[in-house]
């Protein structure tokens, strides 16, 4: 069974970093999976905030102008999304997500708040 598990989220004041992880199980092989994370914030759609292919290519969301960064360590089955100079809108739920061919898999979520 494929399990996708976030964390590091939690409540930063505004200008603060934090560093979400999610680490993924149950899947023979990590590195073929494009990796994503995503957010929802409340009333709001959820949406890409940054991915990160198979071969290490990445894209983030223009919105966010730079200050999110995502990377991978496939040794270790884990994708992170470093996000720094963090803003009160910035606060949702942050979702991992793992795609492959015919295959889609979400994280349960972890909050992140950011306080003004």
């Amino acid at each position: 069974q494929v399990q996708l598990v976030e964390s590091g989220g939690g409540l930063v004041q505004a200008g603060g970093s934090l560093r979400l992880s999610c680490v993924v199980s149950g899947v023979i092989i990590f590195s073929i999976y494009d990796m994503g994370w995503y957010r929802q914030a409340p009333g709001k759609q959820r949406e890409l905030v940054a991915q990160i292919t198979r071969d290490g290519s990445t894209n983030d969301a223009a919105s966010l102008k730079g200050r999110f960064t995502i990377s991978r360590d496939n040794a270790k089955n884990t994708v992170y999304l470093q996000m720094n100079s963090l803003k009160p809108e910035d606060t949702a739920v942050y979702y991992c997500n793992a795609h492959a061919v015919s295959r889609n898999y979400w994280g349960q979520g972890t909050q992140v708040t950011v306080s003004s």
